[in-house]
């Protein structure tokens, strides 16, 4: 929320220092850190008690900080996340609430005081999560709302699945090759793919090499996760590798190119038969999501590789075990990652 300024009601001379102090309460019988917004009067000074105040309305805003707090210890949505989804969409409290079905005044009581349930939480992520949820949710309860609005409420909708750049619909494209591989196995590195941490893992890779191909960047990644695979046991991204004529090559790599967190230019020229895709740095890149075991991995296969090409590590790639024991089209299992070259 903005910090609004106010004349210091002690003194009535100057405005109040806004500070923002570490506070702990007691919500729903847990003890749960927030950031507490407090007013100072620097004219009666630090010593004095009466110097530090908090306006009835603060007092508000540092209650609806605390439950948020507790909401994040337990894996909830905030109230300021249910009203960023809100105004995306342009929906009102009560449109939202007759959205989901539920009573008109539960999501101003979420966005102001009450904490949800889980179950509610669930129903609310669901349709964040998914737009074509959301999209069959207001069409069961389509009754709820006027022609003109329900009309302009779906449309909205429709506008986001439909959007070249709706990040969930490109990975849903990649994540629905992988709906068998959903439990770890040896096809995966036992790793569920974490389509977020491999968009990462792809910047990272970016930011470090120039001239970051298509065909490299797909032999980098196997060697990663075999890499990964071969000291701990578990790969990195939970893809699945194939064998194909240039070397390993995950199974989506067309969706992979297309994961709407990589910044990915095409190229056409008449020496190439194909479209060329350079992967560049993404500016919105976080690196977070990678452990720093798994950046030193990152690490090692860099400073291995970043002076090939597509063609010189394919060649490489070619002299493998976990190549040469296999036939076209085969899954390349993590079995053979305990038998790939020296780093």
């Amino acid at each position: 929320m903005e910090n609004k300024k106010i004349l210091c009601p002690m003194c009535k001379k100057h405005m109040a220092i806004i500070l923002k102090e570490k506070a702990k309460t007691i919500i729903k019988d847990e003890e749960v850190e927030f950031n507490e917004k407090v007013y100072f009067c620097s004219t009666l000074g630090e010593n004095d008690e009466d110097a530090y105040f908090i306006p009835p309305k603060v007092m508000n805003e540092n209650l609806l900080n605390a439950k948020n707090a507790y909401r994040k210890m337990k894996g909830l949505l905030t109230s300021y996340e249910i009203i960023s989804f809100r105004e995306q969409f342009g929906l009102s409290q009560v449109e939202l609430s007759k959205l989901l079905g539920w009573g008109e005044v539960t999501i101003t009581r979420y966005e102001t005081k009450a904490i949800q349930d889980s179950t509610y939480d669930n129903e609310l992520r669901l349709i964040i999560d998914n737009p074509l949820i959301m999209l069959k949710t207001l069409e069961k309860n389509k009754k709820a709302f006027e022609t003109e609005r329900y009309n302009v409420i779906r449309s909205k909708i429709i506008d986001i699945i439909q959007a070249e750049n709706n990040a969930f619909i490109k990975r849903q494209n990649l994540a629905n090759y992988y709906v068998i591989y959903s439990e770890p196995s040896i096809e995966n590195g036992n790793t569920i793919l974490n389509i977020e941490k491999l968009e990462q893992v792809i910047n990272y890779f970016a930011f470090k090499i120039n001239g970051l191909y298509k065909v490299l960047l797909m032999k980098l990644l196997w060697y990663s996760d075999a890499l990964s695979f071969k000291n701990r046991n578990i790969a990195i991204t939970g893809l699945v590798y194939m064998h194909k004529p240039m070397g390993a090559l995950p199974i989506g790599h067309t969706d992979i190119i297309n994961l709407p967190g990589i910044n990915v230019e095409e190229e056409n020229s008449d020496k190439f038969e194909h479209t060329i895709y350079n992967i560049l740095p993404n500016d919105k890149s976080d690196f977070s999501i990678i452990s720093k075991e798994e950046i030193a991995i990152l690490d090692q296969v860099i400073n291995k590789f970043k002076g090939f090409t597509g063609a010189t590590i394919a060649e490489y790639m070619h002299q493998e075990y976990a190549y040469t024991h296999t036939i076209s089209n085969e899954i390349i299992t993590f079995a053979y990652a305990k038998e790939i070259k020296d780093f």
